[in-house]
């Protein structure tokens, strides 16, 4: 991955935007996405919708969601500490003794989440799951009043944690998802920038997937593509804990993953293992016997149905500060994207027929 890409996806990374609050997020894209495209728009719903060759009747559509999880304050007590709930699946485990940021109207503010210290926890307490009404946010305040003058109830909050270069091409922080995905979709754009194309492309960096998938149910309605492809995360399963006899082997480094199952069209999903075989990028196959709960199930089902397919990013730790993913397997998302889109002619029928 050259610097470029590495600074956009630190870029990315490094703007807190739970779902529900992707403005900072979305400002980014659209800088990087007015230097690819032919036009840009951004849709009533918060989705930021970057097309190259407009005019082509043949659509497909990108979507990589820019949300992330997070936290949303639903009570200030009257010593200043702010009660909170999750947005998004969090586990409260995650969230204790983090650094969080605030963000409000005003500007983002530092808080940490409490907890009480050990010395003081009696014995049948202690290694108890919390749950997230028992967990506070300190920003230092001296009592209700004083801590309304800076947050609010309704105020979301992010886990204050950035991107970080590991050995052997490996990246960790938080929001890979899924920043990843929007990255991969932004890094597609770039490489078909310029390049002779049969089909019009949509890249879209959809809002609200970790609250229902609502971004990709708006935008897949108005893009109609012919062709629509989620990228999202994968969970690798080479770390301690993950047990592959129930999601299959999924590596860090082994590239994409590409999946079979009702919400993929079979079609397409052949088209897509055939390509990363002709332009020899590695991928790894993934079993869903069921709808994924992904962007991919929306476009799938929108209007009278889009050929679909989701692309997987092979990460540690999902829905936690410390994701982990391989930047070789970023770069093989987009060349895998890339040269599918280059190799349409724009005539496709991804119709399904009995092999």
């Amino acid at each position: 991955m050259n610097k470029d890409s590495l600074e956009l996806l630190r870029s990315l990374l490094n703007t807190p935007s739970p779902s529900g609050y992707e403005m900072g997020i979305q400002d980014a894209v659209r800088a990087r996405m007015k230097a690819s495209c032919d036009e840009l728009h951004t849709d009533v719903h918060g989705n930021v919708i970057g097309v190259i060759n407009p005019k082509a009747p043949y659509r497909v559509m990108l979507a990589g969601h820019c949300d992330e999880c997070g936290y949303m304050i639903v009570h200030i007590d009257d010593k200043g500490f702010a009660y909170f709930t999750n947005v998004g699946g969090t586990d409260p485990v995650v969230a204790i003794s983090q650094r969080v940021r605030i963000h409000t109207r005003k500007g983002p503010v530092l808080g940490v989440i409490g907890r009480k210290p050990i010395h003081l926890t009696e014995m049948e307490e202690r290694g108890k799951a919390a749950k997230f009404h028992e967990l506070w946010i300190d920003v230092g305040a001296k009592n209700k009043k004083d801590a309304e003058t800076r947050i609010a109830v309704g105020d979301y909050a992010t886990i204050d944690m950035y991107l970080e270069e590991m050995p052997n091409n490996l990246v960790v922080g938080r929001a890979f998802d899924d920043r990843a995905g929007a990255f991969v979709v932004l890094e597609t754009l770039r490489r078909l920038k310029g390049k002779k194309l049969n089909v019009g492309v949509y890249g879209v960096t959809t809002v609200q997937e970790e609250i229902g998938l609502r971004g990709a149910t708006t935008s897949a309605y108005s893009v109609n593509p012919k062709v629509g492809i989620a990228v999202d995360m994968g969970f690798a399963t080479d770390c301690p804990g993950m047990d592959s006899r129930k999601i299959g082997i999924c590596t860090l480094g082994k590239g994409p993953q590409l999946h079979r199952g009702p919400n993929i069209n079979p079609v397409l999903g052949d088209r897509l293992e055939a390509t990363a075989k002709k332009q020899k990028i590695p991928v790894q196959i993934g079993a869903e016997p069921r709808a994924t709960p992904t962007d991919a199930n929306p476009i799938q089902l929108s209007r009278g149905g889009v050929a679909a397919a989701l692309i997987s990013i092979p990460t540690r730790y999902i829905h936690s500060p410390v994701e982990m993913v391989s930047l070789e397997d970023l770069d093989a998302c987009s060349r895998l994207l890339a040269a599918f889109i280059e190799g349409l002619a724009g005539d496709e029928d991804f119709t399904p027929r009995s092999r």
